[in-house]
């Protein structure tokens, strides 16, 4: 039954997107971000749907809309040259079959942001991307949640509708995602026009809230509980009473502990001593190595370079009785670990260049963004007014992104290159706005009122 769901699902989406040719490109948003392929049992796993979708996007691109004013920003210029690095490191890789085997989805996702923001025109094509990606996230973050409100979770425990401990179904993924989306649900529960603000959608949009809070604590990820701190901060920059709803803040917290499973309070204890935890001990040692190996091999290995890492670190843990516990010292040996930093992932796959570019992506995103806020603060019009709030909720959904990619590998995730796209888009949506009101004669606005006087 659920293959025959998928299957009647996809085939209206494909179909109402023969009508209109942008929903093709949500419908490979949609793909990309649930993967509905590794949910099913048979049917989707023998049809390439992904490739189908991405092909009717790009057609009906090219045959129905307006490419007037289509022009690439330099961000996207960037990212071609980013993804053209990638296959010049895959081509020349360490371990060349596995190098490919990662390049056969990673260029995917450059490639759709790269060609997102050329189909993003309108506000109207923004909020749709955006509420799309936040309701296909939903779907894996409501199960979580519900999950954890049953059960409690548990780390490597929670299962989210899969079984495949990859993409936006791995725990400290998932959690960077939850917290980063939830400025974003923020913006469309108060400036959105395809669910226009009222009761319901308030509602379903603070239940959201909880269930995104809720997924760091079910997959009991340190990762997520950081995320959360941030973005408790970013949200205290921005309002006019950060002492009080601070404190509020801080009380809520304290009065949240009692009711959090023993097992997360013990992890998060890892986060002061990491020495204690051996996956983060492994993560300090795989960082220092790829340092190293940097320093021989500038230009990087390709796609999975951290297969050649070896190396020997020292754990330490508390040992006996309260009250008479002891340091015991342990030598770890350990070969072929992950980066579990997108940081370092791209630093040791792509070498200096390709990292330098990947941060210059990201640090234009930000600056572009933040501009963009700023410049449009003021405008308080029907037209402008919601253009602020959503450059806000993508530079705050971006910077927990970055914080989460400290101690996760997602540097190629599909998701959060849609979210740069969004801010490419928001960006060119802005600048083609300026253009039309600067090409305006002045005479123009004295017109209405001559015919009106006459």
């Amino acid at each position: 039954m659920r293959d025959i769901f998928f299957l009647v699902f996809l085939a209206g989406f494909f179909a109402l997107g023969l009508k209109r040719g942008f929903l093709l490109v949500l419908a490979y948003a949609y793909i990309d971000i649930v993967s509905p392929q590794r949910l099913s049992y048979y049917l989707l796993n023998s049809i390439p749907i992904s490739a189908i979708a991405f092909g009717l996007a790009v057609l009906g691109w090219l045959i129905a809309d307006d490419k007037a004013e289509t022009r690439l920003s330099w961000r996207q210029m960037l990212m071609l040259v980013l993804l053209g690095w990638c296959g010049y490191t895959t081509w020349h890789a360490d371990y060349p079959i596995e190098a490919l085997t990662k390049w056969d989805w990673a260029w995917k996702a450059l490639i759709f942001a790269i060609f997102l923001p050329l189909t993003l025109r309108t506000r109207l094509r923004i909020e749709a991307l955006a509420l799309v990606m936040v309701l296909c996230a939903s779907s894996i973050i409501i199960t979580g949640g519900i999950k954890t409100l049953l059960s409690g979770g548990g780390y490597g425990v929670l299962n989210l509708m899969v079984n495949d401990n990859s993409g936006l179904y791995e725990g400290s993924t998932i959690s960077t995602v939850a917290i980063a989306i939830i400025p974003l649900i923020l913006w469309l529960t108060r400036h959105g026009t395809i669910f226009p603000p009222d009761r319901p959608v308030t509602l379903f949009g603070w239940a959201l809230y909880g269930a995104c809070l809720l997924i760091p604590i079910g997959t009991e990820t340190r990762t997520g509980l950081l995320c959360i701190v941030m973005l408790g901060g970013l949200m205290l920059m921005h309002m006019k009473r950060r002492v009080l709803y601070g404190a509020l803040l801080a009380i809520a917290a304290v009065a949240a502990i009692p009711f959090l499973p023993q097992s997360f309070t013990a992890r998060m204890d890892t986060i002061e001593n990491y020495q204690a935890d051996e996956s983060a001990s492994t993560r300090v040692a795989v960082w220092k190595w790829t340092i190293d190996y940097v320093k021989d091999n500038p230009w990087g290995g390709g796609f999975d370079a951290y297969l050649g890492n070896s190396f020997r670190y020292e754990a330490r843990q508390m040992a006996g009785p309260p009250g008479a516990q002891v340091v015991e010292r342990q030598i770890i040996v350990d070969k072929g670990r992950a980066y579990h930093s997108a940081y370092f992932e791209m630093l040791g796959e792509q070498g200096i260049p390709g990292f330098l570019l990947w941060v210059l992506i990201h640090g234009l995103s930000l600056a572009r963004t933040e501009w963009i806020r700023r410049a449009y603060r003021p405008r308080t019009g029907p037209g402008h007014a919601w253009i602020s709030p959503l450059a806000l909720a993508l530079q705050q959904g971006h910077l927990i992104y970055l914080l989460g990619a400290l101690f996760v590998g997602i540097a190629y995730q599909p998701f959060i290159w849609m979210l740069l796209a969004l801010q490419i888009s928001l960006s060119t949506y802005v600048a083609r706005q300026r253009r039309h009101e600067s090409a305006v004669p002045i005479f123009a606005a004295r017109t209405p009122v001559k015919s009106a006087v006459a």
